[in-house]
């Protein structure tokens, strides 16, 4: 899968019938700015898109980042806070997957071939188009097991 552009996403939602609407593009160029590692909730691009002035409701956002989503655009991320959290999917080498404290939620990216790989090759076998492999560990970091009861 390649790095999206304004222009391929255009391309991608012609071909399924919709348009390029000036907030889609807007939350594209949001994602695609975002440093390596961080991630959005739909309230957190709510609230940046407010601060640089635009005027996108937060059902716009919702459905927008939903969309992208099913078109392997954006990777849907159920991180330790309870509310999905989303980032550019972006294609091989840069594939990686999260580590999550549950209790103070820090959050660790990395790599696994062996993840993607067997992704893959399920999918394969099963005549699915594989959009998106993602595995997430939730555990206690090395400062919040020290809380746990003994």
């Amino acid at each position: 899968m390649a790095f999206h552009t304004a222009t391929s996403l255009k391309n991608e939602l012609h071909e399924r019938g919709w348009r390029l609407t000036p907030q889609r593009e807007t939350i594209l160029q949001i994602f695609q700015n975002l440093p390596n590692g961080n991630h959005l909730s739909a309230d957190d691009l709510h609230q940046v898109l407010q601060d640089q002035g635009e005027r996108i409701s937060l059902s716009t956002i919702y459905r927008t980042l939903k969309l992208m989503a099913r078109m392997g655009i954006l990777r849907e991320l159920e991180l330790a806070e309870g509310h999905k959290h989303y980032e550019m999917n972006q294609p091989y080498p840069h594939h990686h997957h999260h580590l999550i404290c549950v209790r103070c939620n820090r959050t660790i990216e990395f790599k696994s071939d062996t993840v993607l790989r067997t992704g893959a090759k399920t999918a394969k076998k099963e005549g699915f188009h594989l959009l998106d492999c993602q595995l997430t560990i939730h555990a206690l970091c090395p400062a919040c097991k020290d809380f746990l009861p003994v």
